[in-house]
């Protein structure tokens, strides 16, 4: 019977061996579930955060999954706004992870408030000079455009096609799909720079402090730049790893690319506007809140290579792979180059998030150490292998490929 959910022309492996797939994942849920049941019932004491550490692992891998899911809206906005048709052999794959990435991230965030009863108070009482009371806006509005873009891949299973209220309404929603890639762009590219723009105005942390373009920070534009960067590569890196899990060819190779292509062009953009912006802060930004710029690298683990290792070896020899059309013509060297992209824009969120917090700003104050609780660990490894569920439950049952099927008839 559950084979009968499987769209027609695609082969799947047995339900034998799709459950031993999935019963790792699900025992890996489960104790993420306890992890996160922890610091519900017995608070954030559970954690190794505290008033002056209030960002840790949460926040900085939230950071991190909703820049790899930015793959979802950019797409989109590539796709029905820009016409590049090429993408839409992977634009269903790119909804389930940008789905899976924002919802995963809203839900470890409800962990971290610590009341989560009290989590409506942001929508109810919201602080309208705060950054964070439009981030947490703009991820719930397109958190729910994202759930509407997953119900016509949904609706599309052959067995609720055959319901014809179901037909009708995934028709309906087809029209309104340009409307949804608009109003997600716009709300994605507003919440990015919003949660970079937070770091750029702690005037009281000069390490993350920058100076503005019009009212808003050089970190609001970095911050959305990297993650149009970064979603393609991961769009085209897990598109590769199914495929290899699968072990069957899902889209054509030039539309590996085609999507290696466009993640290099802007990881060189953004690479060039980091590299301006570090320049005027090390020249500038930073000596006049009396701080010379060095002194960050002086406190052990950080030191300059993590400078290098962000911007040279993170984000431009990414880019040059990636605009070399003969090195991006070898499949290797093309994933290889998304997976380091990746790795970059963890590793800036990494910095943005625990090296601000852990450097000292007064002269009294001590160089914070910080190493998350299990519990904190267990409870983002929740959202791994929640994400790893969800995409697995639509690859198997629903079409995320169309090129699978069209180009490789089984």
């Amino acid at each position: 019977m559950a084979n009968n959910l499987i769209a027609r022309g695609l082969k799947r492996c047995s339900t034998r061996r799709f459950l031993l797939w999935i019963a790792p994942w699900a025992a890996l849920l489960a104790f993420g579930l306890y992890s996160a049941g922890l610091c519900l019932v017995e608070g954030l004491n559970q954690t190794n955060m505290d008033n002056r550490f209030a960002f840790g692992l949460w926040i900085f891998l939230d950071l991190t999954v909703i820049a790899l899911g930015a793959g979802a809206f950019f797409t989109g906005f590539l796709l029905y706004i820009l016409k590049v048709d090429e993408l839409r052999a992977v634009i269903n794959s790119a909804v389930v992870i940008g789905l899976v990435c924002y919802s995963g991230a809203v839900a470890v965030l409800m962990v971290d408030v610590g009341q989560p009863l009290r989590a409506w108070f942001t929508f109810w009482y919201p602080n309208v000079h705060s950054m964070l009371t439009e981030v947490t806006f703009c991820i719930t509005c397109y958190l729910t455009v994202l759930f509407i873009e997953y119900l016509p891949i949904v609706l599309k299973n052959r067995k609720l096609r055959e319901i014809p209220t179901f037909l009708v309404f995934e028709f309906e929603l087809h029209k309104l799909i340009y409307v949804l890639a608009g109003v997600g762009t716009f709300l994605s590219f507003f919440h990015q720079g919003s949660l970079g723009g937070l770091y750029g105005v702690l005037r009281g942390r000069p390490f993350a402090f920058r100076e503005g373009l019009a009212v808003w920070p050089s970190t609001f534009f970095l911050f959305i730049i990297s993650a149009a960067a970064v979603g393609p590569s991961f769009v085209l890196l897990t598109t590769w790893l199914v495929e290899k899990i699968s072990r069957k060819p899902l889209v054509r190779p030039a539309v590996l690319e085609l999507l290696g292509r466009i993640s290099g062009l802007l990881l060189a953009v953004y690479v060039l506007a980091k590299t301006v912006d570090t320049l005027v802060w090390i020249n500038r930004t930073s000596p006049e809140s009396g701080f010379p710029a060095a002194q960050y690298y002086s406190w052990r683990p950080f030191g300059t290579w993590i400078l290098f290792a962000e911007i040279v070896l993170f984000g431009l020899v990414p880019a040059l792979i990636m605009l070399t059309p003969r090195l991006r013509a070898h499949t290797g060297w093309l994933v290889s180059a998304a997976a380091m992209a990746c790795c970059g824009v963890a590793l800036n969120r990494f910095v943005q998030t625990i090296q601000t917090l852990a450097l000292p700003t007064l002269s009294f104050d001590k160089f914070l150490s910080y190493y998350p609780s299990w519990q904190e660990v267990g409870t983002f490894l929740a959202v791994v292998a929640y994400g790893a569920l969800v995409y697995s439950f639509s690859f198997r049952y629903f079409q995320l490929f169309p090129e699978e099927r069209e180009r490789y008839q089984i």
